[in-house]
């Protein structure tokens, strides 16, 4: 079985993507905005965690191109790499949303989703520790768990899709909450993207 070594680049590199994430994510959600100065700030910071993780992915793809023997299949590793990316993008794209809106006020419904989010994070760092320990069963749990928030912000979408389009009369509003509720929601989809990359490289080193 290949699998990474205890102190192999190719963890080190997936665990600091992966601890970027979820770091990004707490942020996400203690974040307290009161006025467009919050707002901005919000914004630029999750802005400088894209980019710190634009800049461990890029290095990740150096060290492959450099490296003619990896623990695990070279596509695994990168694709794994650029699924966790993905979710950082989703988090600074919302984030960037929401200043151009200019919403210093968001709604119980995307508080419940940045919760949801913030916990998928979690499991995706404590997976990608688990990978490093060779401990492939307790991936498992961690995939489920970020299937079931998935599965949760599917729900959750429908109903404040429902809401909104029942309570709200203004349609400027209701343009701009729903598209960022599904913003929201996509980041919850490409969460369950690292959790089934995750199970394809757990069936592929079983």
């Amino acid at each position: 079985m290949h699998l990474f070594s205890k102190n192999d680049k190719f963890f080190n590199m997936l665990s600091m993507i992966s601890l970027n994430l979820e770091e990004s994510a707490r942020f996400f959600v203690e974040s307290k905005i009161k006025n467009e100065s919050d707002l901005h700030d919000f914004s630029q910071k999750m802005k400088d965690y894209e980019r710190k993780g634009d800049s461990y992915v890029h290095e990740l793809i150096i060290a492959l191109n450099k490296t003619f023997v990896t623990p695990l299949q070279r596509e695994d590793i990168l694709e794994l790499a650029m699924k966790m990316d993905n979710v950082l993008d989703g988090f600074e794209e919302w984030s960037m949303r929401l200043e151009i809106y200019g919403l210093t006020h968001t709604d119980e419904y995307m508080a419940e989703f940045v919760g949801y989010l913030f916990e998928s994070s979690k499991e995706i760092a404590q997976a990608i520790n688990l990978l490093g320990k060779k401990n492939l069963s307790g991936i498992r749990n961690n995939v489920i768990k970020i299937n079931d928030y998935e599965t949760e912000c599917d729900d959750l979408l429908a109903k404040c899709i429902t809401s909104l389009f029942k309570n709200e009369k203004d349609a400027v509003k209701i343009i701009k909450y729903k598209e960022l509720y599904e913003m929201l929601e996509n980041v919850a989809d490409s969460c369950e993207d690292v959790a089934d990359m995750l199970e394809t490289i757990i069936m592929r080193n079983a």
